[in-house]
């Protein structure tokens, strides 16, 4: 292991929040579960792996996910609970190395490069953090990959879950990269897998081995970085996450309304929600923003400025609502959102993670990755 370029590691929690819902509750273990708000337009948040055999997965509507599994309980989400347990992980992480890039409330990347020596090999690490993952939680899982690369890295953590551990050193990394279907290339979406399949490429090695040009008529200008990630290549750094540039909160309604009066008391919750959060996180704001998704899923946002930074919710309320003010509304709206740019300190403690959403808690992509 001394021998590698670089040793990055990307750790992945198994049904993370189903996991937890089945640590905390024993009478839900071995059971098919769905975490997910119980409502008509809900969405499955995560789906417990015994859930999963019937075809239901994250982010599938909940309707559609309760006719593939009519045994499965629905599990209504508790997101204070899940980032407690994130905040729990990260550190378990950190002991390893700071150099800890968190995707999302269950995921990040570690480089080990200068820690990796001292396990003996990459399998003593990866069962380190395996461990140490388990002890911090009380018992949860956590899927491991270890290669030269974030993108490798992010396919091998995928590769025996749950409870996985999967290590390609660089010689090995074409040779298991080859036949993989192509949907496991980070960045390729089913929009560019179609595009991609009518091409005749089945595998991350036909990618691979394709002729510049033929990948560009299906990928245009991002053609060359699937490319050269089809070939293993992916230079990119391990980079810890800074200071947090925004917080929002918004709602998807049961029911789509109509008009400033009917929205108003969905943006006030909105705005008190995110006043919190920003409480909580130590930050105040010196900019609003206001997001509405029509019925048809055309997003309208406006924003403005502050006087000056705040947290207060009577601000941001006031804020919010002279914008929805600037708004022509006549189509029927199914989601409003408050959000919050322009973040400074407070004084507080900074919270690991925000959540962006009440329905799901937002993963972001990755920086370079072509459009689906």
């Amino acid at each position: 292991m001394s021998r590698w370029p670089r040793v990055i590691v990307h750790a992945d929690m198994d049904a993370f929040f189903a996991a937890i819902e089945q640590l905390d509750h024993p009478e839900l273990r071995g059971k098919p579960i769905l975490v997910a708000h119980d409502g008509p337009r809900s969405v499955v948040t995560t789906a417990s792996y015994e859930a999963r055999p019937y075809g239901v997965g994250s982010a599938m509507p909940l309707a559609v996910a309760k006719r593939k599994c009519p045994r499965a309980l629905v599990v209504e989400p508790r997101f204070e609970r899940y980032r407690e347990v994130s905040r729990a992980v990260m550190e378990a992480f950190l002991r390893f190395s700071p150099k800890l890039e968190p995707l999302s409330l269950d995921e990040a990347f570690l480089d080990l490069t200068e820690q990796a020596p001292r396990f003996g090999s990459p399998r003593a690490l990866g069962t380190a953090i395996k461990e140490a993952v388990r002890e911090a939680t009380g018992g949860l899982t956590v899927s491991v990959g270890i290669s030269t690369s974030k993108f490798v890295a992010k396919v091998a953590s995928d590769f025996r879950k749950p409870d996985g551990l999967t290590v390609v050193p660089g010689h090995r990394v074409e040779a298991f990269l080859d036949p993989l279907p192509i949907r496991k290339l980070w960045g390729v979406g089913p929009k560019a897998e179609s595009k991609l399949l009518a091409l005749g490429l089945r595998t991350i090695g036909d990618v691979a081995r394709a002729r510049a040009e033929l990948l560009r008529q299906a990928l245009g200008r991002y053609a060359e970085i699937v490319r050269l990630r089809a070939r293993g290549i992916d230079p990119r750094p391990v980079q810890p996450r800074g200071e947090r540039k925004s917080l929002s909160a918004e709602a998807t309604l049961e029911v789509d309304v109509v008009g400033a009066a009917a929205i108003r008391p969905h943006l006030l919750r909105s705005a008190e929600k995110v006043s919190q959060r920003l409480r909580r996180s130590g930050y105040r704001a010196r900019g609003v923003r206001v997001k509405l998704k029509t019925a048809d899923f055309r997003v309208l946002s406006r924003q403005a400025r502050l006087a000056g930074p705040t947290d207060e919710g009577a601000v941001i309320a006031r804020a919010a609502c002279e914008l929805l003010d600037q708004f022509e509304l006549r189509a029927p709206i199914r989601l409003v959102g408050v959000g919050t740019f322009g973040l400074s300190r407070s004084g507080g403690q900074l919270e690991l993670f925000g959540v962006g959403g009440d329905d799901d808690p937002p993963a972001p992509p990755p920086p370079t990755s072509p459009p689906a």
